[in-house]
């Protein structure tokens, strides 16, 4: 079965910086738009920043941009989500997705992983 893998989480002081990854597994997406979402507790998940197929366009959530930057290894099956400059808010378990569409809504993505969870102290 298709699958996708979170991992890069953690605990980090305001200001600090992690990467996470989104390792797929089951089937190659290469040709596929990607996307990171999160949820923040007690809130529903948003938008975070969308990748395109080849990863030449990329958009971003106003709270995130200039921030944060969302790549990804086609050869390796795999997505990226830098975040730079991070702050308490940024406190949320983040998902990876994969879907059919270049989009800022979850509706749109087909596969998610589990989570990775991110929290920024202050």
């Amino acid at each position: 079965q298709v699958q996708l893998v979170e991992s890069g989480g953690g605990l980090v002081q305001a200001g600090g910086s992690l990467r996470l990854s989104c390792a797929a597994s089951g089937r190659t997406f290469s040709n596929y738009p990607m996307g990171w979402f999160r949820r923040a507790p007690g809130k529903e998940r948003e938008f975070v920043a969308t990748i395109n197929r080849s990863g030449s366009t990329t958009y971003y959530a106003d709270s995130v941009k200039g921030r944060f930057s969302i790549s990804r290894d086609n050869a390796a099956n795999t997505m990226y989500l830098q975040m730079n400059s991070l702050k308490p808010e940024d406190t949320a378990v983040y998902y990876c997705a994969v879907g059919s569409r270049y989009s800022t809504s979850q509706y749109d993505y087909d596969y998610w992983g589990q989570g990775t969870q991110v929290t920024v102290s202050s």
